[in-house]
Formats: C-alpha cells, structure tokens, sequence
C-alpha cells in the first residue's frame, strides 16, 4: 500500500478546508487535501451568502480575494420586518465600521481551488477517506482510496474538515466525544430566482404566517427562504404559491414590492444546532461543520469553520516559528468560545423570527416585544449588530 507523508493531512475540500491549506502554504507549512467528492460536485454546492469581516480579511490575506473584491456585494445592515414594520440594524454605525458580504460559497470554492491547485499543495479529487487512525500518537495516519488504489497518509497532524458524517469526528473516541444538538421544528424552503433583488440588503421578515428572508447571490439572481413544516416536498410548492407566500410574509406599509421572476432551484433545508466537544484529540482536530452546525438564520455556518481554520493556522505558524505548541493546545478551548457565543446568536435570531407550531399567542407577543425592543435601544441593535457582522477571531 503507498505511504506518503506530510505534516498536516486535512479531510475535506469545502471552504473550511481550502481556507486552511491557503493559510498554511502561505506560512511554509506542507500539507495534503483530500476530498471524496469530484471537483465539479465540489464547486457547485449551494450554501451560505454571507462573508464576515474577518473571513472576507482572512480570504485577502490567503489571497483568494481578487474575484470577491471585485464582484461581491458589500452590506452595512440587515432589514427586519414585524407587524408590517421595518427597521434597519445599520452595522457600521453600531459596531465602529465593521460589514459584511454577500458571496456565495460556491465561488469562494471555486477561487481557493484555482489558487490550490495552480501553486498550493497537493489536492485529491475522489479521494475516499476511510479512516484515521493513532490520533493519540505522534503520527496519526489517513487510510484512503485514490485512483482505485488503496493509500495511506501518514501526517504530524490530522484536521477534520470533512462535516458531521465524516471520517474525522470518529477518530475521538466516545467516552471523550460529547455532542450536544437541538432541532427545531420547522425548515427552509430555499428558491433561487432569475430576478433582481426587491432590496439592497437582507430582510428578515416576522410574521403571523411564518418566517421569510429575502437574500441574493448577484445583482441579477435573488435567494429566497419560507419557513415551512419539517418534512415539505419542494414539489408541493408551486411557483406562484411560493411568490404568493413570500408576498404576504414580507408585506410592510409603504410602496416596497416584491419582484418575481424565473424560480431556477427549489430544496428544503432541516434546522437544526450541534456542537461536539472537545474540537481536539490527541494530534486530530476537528474544523467546521465536523465539530458545529448552526442554523442558517445568523449567517454563522461558513464564517465559524473560516474562524475555526483561522485560528488553527495561526497556531501551526506559531509552532513552526518558535517550536511553540501552546496555541495548538488552546485551539479547542479558543474555538469553543466563539461557537457557542454564535450557537446562541443563531438561536436567538431563530426562536425570534420563526412561529413554532402550535406557538401560544403569549409567546408570539413575547416575539415582538423582543423585535420592539431592538427598534428602541441602540444597545439591543448594537448586539445584534456585533454578533451579525462577527465578532474577532480570537
């Protein structure tokens, strides 16, 4: 069986994992990708929007930001509607300058991949992970299959980017893995649309019939959400019932209207939060979706792997340079703070926005007070505002 050998072996090829071999060949680091999927497949995954100021910075600093700079959509605010109300949360004012992004991460992929593979690292397409083993050794090793052949990677360090089902997170073992997850009842029903966006920048809509979020990919495709029932069919939702819906939960007093165009995706997306701790064992961490899983109302998923991957190169470079391992002994504990402070962000601004079935109107008006709340004080807003755009990455 070949057996080659690196100083970090990195399972999986989303954003998380680009991220950090960028970082860590940019810092002299060698380090081999591996990702189970084909690279089409790899760049044409739909998920998250919204950039950070940190992740935007982080993308710059890798050198991945050329195409981002130039196309994305810079936002100072998100618009929150409740009881045919609006109120806009401006985040420069609130938190001394920060904003954010829209970018999709289909394009981050697509442009950290380019840049890999043209001076970076080795990175494997189709490359089946099977297992890592030793990871409570000074020589964890991948077991994978590429090409047809079986291989193995023996590396100094092993970092899991490879999601909830991936191979990484088993290599902890139970007795010290804890996971800690809630589901909510209710989805996303998600439409990418061939029409401009009705808004220049995010709206978060409360209402009576269910949450609605109006986002976009460009300034000619818009992305759209409706709260519906676990379990919906896509297929049951007609185009004009889907516009129909988005009409009535978005409706405010004033001459905003809704554009409507050509539905090109629908898919249904399940809610939910996870955190597994610790994010380290022995010579094994854990990045990304592998280790945390947010529900998409903050904008957190993408921008907690990035800061995940951000602080985990900062400490590889730390102990390259000075032979230091004392920011990799934090990496967990660090990481950790972040993702349950975004854990709880992403919570709130569920639990605010969306009905729950069978909710009580007690609980409905409690809904809104929050929302009145943050209309009144500058200090609400600036939370909310500081956890949006994103707090520091350490």
């Amino acid at each position: 069986m070949p057996k080659t050998h690196t100083t970090v072996g990195i399972i999986g090829g989303g954003p998380a994992g680009l991220l950090l071999a960028r970082l860590l060949h940019n810092s002299g680091i060698d380090c081999v990708l591996l990702e189970s999927r084909d690279r089409a497949y790899v760049e044409q995954r739909q998920r998250a929007g919204i950039l950070e100021q940190g992740t935007v910075d982080a993308l710059r600093e890798s050198g991945a930001a050329e195409r981002l700079d130039r196309e994305g959509l810079v936002h100072d605010g998100i618009e929150l509607r409740w009881n045919r109300r609006a109120h806009r949360i401006d985040f420069p004012a609130l938190t001394g300058g920060r904003r954010v992004w829209v970018y999709a991460q289909t394009e981050i992929v697509k442009d950290l991949i380019a840049l890999q593979l043209t001076y970076g690292a080795p990175l494997l397409f189709e490359a089946a992970v099977h297992a890592v083993e030793g990871a409570d050794t000074e020589e964890p090793l991948i077991r994978y299959t590429h090409e047809g052949r079986d291989k193995t990677l023996t590396c100094d360090y092993v970092v899991g980017c490879d999601g909830f089902h991936g191979v990484a997170r088993t290599a902890i073992p139970d007795g010290v893995k804890r996971t800690y997850e809630h589901a909510y009842p209710y989805s996303w029903l998600g439409i990418l649309a061939d029409v401009p966006p009705s808004c220049d920048e995010l709206i978060y809509a409360h209402s009576p019939r269910g949450f609605a979020l109006h986002s976009m990919r460009s300034p000619t495709v818009s992305r759209l959400y409706l709260q519906v029932p676990n379990g919906t069919d896509p297929a049951n939702w007609s185009d004009e019932r889907i516009w129909d819906e988005l009409e009535a939960r978005f409706a405010v007093d004033g001459d905003w209207k809704l554009r409507r165009g050509p539905v090109t995706a629908k898919s249904v997306l399940p809610m939910r939060s996870s955190v597994t701790e610790p994010m380290r064992y022995g010579r094994v961490f854990l990045a990304g979706d592998a280790a945390h899983i947010v529900p998409p109302t903050g904008a957190k998923g993408l921008n907690l792997a990035a800061a995940d991957v951000i602080v985990l190169a900062r400490a590889f470079a730390r102990l390259k340079d000075t032979g230091s391992a004392e920011l990799l002994d934090a990496y967990s504990d660090t990481c950790l703070r972040r993702v349950w402070r975004a854990e709880h962000f992403s919570y709130f601004m569920t639990t605010a926005l969306h009905t729950d079935p069978g909710q009580s109107p007690f609980a409905t008006r409690l809904q809104l007070s929050r929302l009145d709340r943050i209309a009144a004080s500058p200090h609400a807003a600036a939370e909310l505002a500081e956890n949006y755009a994103g707090l520091p990455t350490v």
